[in-house]
């Protein structure tokens, strides 16, 4: 049966569901071996075993009971033909027909593996980490996803069958590295900078991907990304005073250890997020307060999504608005500066990826679940493409020039490599999850980017071999409204000129931004002559070298 069919069936299927009796009630805190019929609605916490040598075959089962803290517990060995997913429904189909219906499935949580006779719950998930890591499907904001195959093993993982399109036999539809769309809806004229009306010329906002979508736990603790099944903590007020400030900071090693050892929202497997995690979170319809003067946080639009707390820096502790950076695992495989020890770190006050000392302490976020985050899965096609099955995204294998952010939207809006001709210039998520932190011109003499691609190496201003960066579609707007940056990737040194010595200031795999039409256009930039005996072109504290020539690498769905 069709897909489609399938979801078509199902939703008055489920609602008709919701409103049978139940045929079985329980006291509190009990524990149920599901067999068959209708269970549940008792009260306490109550959990419900799903045991493969006790399942009926063929059987009806609904489980059903919002009363309390509840789980549903699948015992290893536990074999589940096909599943089901709505927003607050699950159904599972499992290898003997029969079928187990979940209702209030978002309230539950899920327990793999274990062994009810020695009291083992096994590994816990909540629906969204359970829907993406067990079943290898997603919740869906409406409508019904569908899954295939999968087994419960003994040590509370799953051995999941790939989900294919309708239609095909090579293309996952599995995304366990989902990107967050950039929640970028206005375009601007990049000469002015002014905002203008969407045209579909090729930027971020002409193009819509997986819209961010976030739940708040109902003791606003946590906060559950639907995109990506991982589950956030909400504020970065680590010492529980009540507010967000310098004295919540932390250096790297003990914001690791923060959230290893951080029990919140019945939550213990909390971990400090590597950089493509933290930068999930990342949203561009913030604007840069760079050069804002006042005091007044109210009147800022950081670049994070409503759902979460929001912290600046503390400007009563000597801090600038924008010290607003968060703690990762990524370091840097080489040095910036003078040979300083770098973590990479997303600031969510002025929307950069750079890298800072790892002696600097910084906020935290930490994050739960979908621990696949962040793991590309590239396949060369063989015909000057590069497929990632983990993002659902194909890439061309090889890069070209540009002569400006323009030309870089309209190389790929013109792009017709092996046959397709729905490419586009990548938003800056979409670059920035195929660069490889464990690459960089110092440790590996290439690019940060998987040797799957080929990627175009140039004599940089200090005279030495280099890897370019990368024009994004994504506008990098300011305070003011004025749109007439993009934001770029650095897949090279990200170079800065420091009383006239090139700097590796921020490390390859930062994101910075540059002007659209010319580095002359950009307010208060200096100029001087590199090693090349050309000139170039420098701005801001740590000099950063401004190009507008950044290379192109379009970017198609599968």
């Amino acid at each position: 049966m069709a897909r489609h069919t399938l979801k078509k069936l199902m939703l008055p299927t489920l609602a008709l569901l919701s409103a049978l009796p139940m045929h079985s009630t329980f006291a509190a805190d009990d524990t149920v071996n599901v067999q068959r019929g209708i269970v549940g609605k008792g009260e306490g916490n109550d959990v419900y075993i799903l045991s493969p040598a006790l399942i009926d075959s063929d059987a009806e089962i609904t489980i059903s009971d919002t009363q309390g803290s509840n789980s549903l517990q699948l015992i290893g060995g536990l074999s589940i033909n096909s599943s089901l997913i709505a927003a607050d429904t699950l159904q599972l189909t499992l290898d003997n027909g029969a079928k187990v219906t979940v209702l209030g499935a978002s309230t539950m949580k899920y327990l793999t593996g274990g062994d009810p006779l020695t009291g083992t719950l096994g590994a816990e998930r909540n629906y969204s980490s359970f829907s993406i890591d067990i079943l290898g499907g997603s919740v869906p904001t409406s409508g019904v996803n569908s899954a295939n195959a999968t087994v419960i093993k003994s040590d509370g993982s799953a051995d999941i069958s790939p989900t294919l399109e309708d239609g095909g036999t090579d293309t996952p539809s599995l995304k366990t590295y989902a990107i967050v769309d950039t929640n970028q809806s206005k375009c601007y004229n990049s000469s002015s900078g002014s905002e203008t009306s969407c045209t579909g010329s090729g930027t971020d906002a002409d193009y819509a991907g997986n819209q961010p979508d976030y739940t708040v736990s109902s003791d606003s603790l946590t906060v559950i990304d639907n995109v990506t099944g991982i589950t956030w903590t909400k504020s970065a007020d680590t010492n529980q005073d009540g507010s967000i400030d310098v004295a919540d900071k932390l250096s790297p090693t003990a914001a690791a250890s923060y959230c290893q050892n951080l029990t919140l929202g019945g939550i213990s497997d909390w971990r400090l997020p590597d950089i493509k995690t933290a930068y999930s979170l990342i949203d561009f319809s913030g604007l840069d307060p760079s050069g804002y003067t006042g005091t007044d946080t109210s009147q800022l639009t950081p670049f994070l999504n409503s759902a979460f707390t929001a912290a600046f820096g503390d400007t009563a502790n000597g801090e600038r608005i924008i010290d607003a950076q968060y703690a990762t695992t990524s370091i840097y495989v080489s040095t910036t500066m003078n040979g300083d020890e770098t973590m990479f770190g997303v600031n969510l006050v002025d929307g950069r990826i750079k890298g800072y000392p790892t002696s600097s302490s910084f906020y935290v976020f930490c994050a739960s679940g979908n621990e696949s985050y962040g793991v590309n899965s590239f396949t060369d096609n063989g015909d000057e493409t590069i497929s990632d099955s983990a993002t659902g995204l194909m890439w061309q294998k090889s890069d070209t020039v540009s002569l400006g952010w323009e030309d870089a939207i309209n190389t790929c809006e013109a792009s017709s490599t092996a046959g397709h001709s729905d490419w586009r210039l990548p938003n800056v998520k979409e670059l920035q999850s195929i660069l490889d932190y464990t690459r960089s011109p110092d440790t590996s003499s290439s690019a940060a980017i998987d040797p799957v691609f080929n990627a175009t190496s140039f004599i940089n201003e200090e005279g030495e071999q280099d890897w370019q960066s990368y024009w994004s579609s994504t506008t990098h707007a300011n305070y003011t409204g004025d749109g007439s940056a993009a934001a770029y990737v650095s897949f090279g040194r990200a170079l800065g000129s420091i009383n006239n010595n090139f700097l590796d200031v921020h490390g390859a795999g930062a994101q910075r931004s540059d002007n659209k039409v010319s580095p002359t256009a950009v307010g208060g930039v200096s100029m001087g002559t590199d090693a090349n005996g050309e000139t170039f072109y420098y701005h801001g504290p740590q000099g950063d070298i401004l190009r507008n020539d950044h290379m192109v690498r379009c970017v198609r769905d599968i």
